[in-house]
This record gives C-alpha cells, sequence and structure tokens, in this order.
C-alpha cells in the first residue's frame, strides 16, 4: 500500500464512502465477493489489528487468514495460526465471517479505485480496526501458482 498515510477515523470512512460511491458509478460491481479470489497482504492502517505478517487467501466463497508470513512464491503449504471465514456479499461490501469461537469477528470490505481493498474490522458490531489489502496473487496475476483451501 504504497503512498498510504494513516489517518484518524474519520479519513477512513471518507474512503469507505468513497469506494462506495465508485461501486455506485460502475453499476455496484466492483465490490463483490468474485473479486477477492486470490492471496492478499494486510496492513494496519489504524486500531490494534492486524499484526505483521498477517495475509488472506480467498478461494470460492471462503478464506483464510493467516498470522505468518506468506511463503515464497507460495509453494507449500502454510503453516501457522489460521483463521477461516466465509464471505457474505452485502450491500455495497463484501463481509468476511469467521468461523467457530470467531464469530463474533466480521470484517467489512470495499475495492478501492486503486485496486486495492479498504477494510474495517469490527467484533460483536463495534469498529476497532481500519486495514488494507493489497494483491500477492490474483487469478489476472499470471505466474504464480495458487494453493487451494
Amino acid at each position: 500500500m504504497k503512498n498510504r498515510l494513516r489517518g484518524n477515523s474519520k479519513d477512513y470512512e471518507e474512503r469507505w464512502e468513497r469506494a462506495g460511491a465508485l461501486d455506485a458509478a460502475r453499476g455496484g460491481l466492483p465490490s463483490i465477493v468474485a473479486n477477492l479470489q486470490g492471496d492478499w497482504n494486510v496492513e494496519r492502517l489504524s486500531g490494534p489489528l492486524p499484526m505483521p505478517f498477517v495475509w488472506k487467501r480467498v478461494r470460492n466463497g471462503r478464506g483464510e487468514t493467516y498470522v505468518l508470513p506468506a511463503p515464497p512464491r507460495l509453494r507449500g503449504l502454510p503453516l501457522g495460526p489460521r483463521f477461516p471465514f466465509r464471505l457474505e456479499q452485502r450491500e455495497g461490501h463484501v463481509a468476511l465471517i469467521y468461523a467457530g469461537p470467531l464469530s463474533f469477528l466480521v470484517d467489512e470490505l470495499r475495492l478501492e479505485a486503486d485496486g486495492s481493498w479498504l477494510g474495517r474490522a469490527n467484533a460483536a458490531g463495534i469498529r476497532y480496526a481500519w486495514f488494507g489489502m493489497t494483491p500477492i496473487w490474483t487469478p489476472e496475476r499470471p505466474g504464480w501458482a495458487p494453493q487451494p483451501l
């Protein structure tokens, strides 16, 4: 996420609204589940989480959040803690709903004009952090071999 300055919550709310307006201008299509297919670096913008080395892998409407660096060129199976989630299309954004004991956690994502995703992390309906996601691998980036979930 080059050239991104950390700001206050109001700055991220404004970016969230701009991304929503972009979706509306494009017919409401960019912030959809299908556009999240791939592996994503996660960067904390505000709040206590996510920690460094967090990344997400999304395949076929579900995914996992990992807390260790992505393997080089995505070869081999990722090791370390992972937290499964399912994706749900909501009006104007995509929700990542975590499974099991973490089901009170929901990340909400909107696609930004530069192709990155702006996320807001919620616990029991209370927003506690903002984060950004940039691609490690997506179907549009040939030469990278994705691993199935």
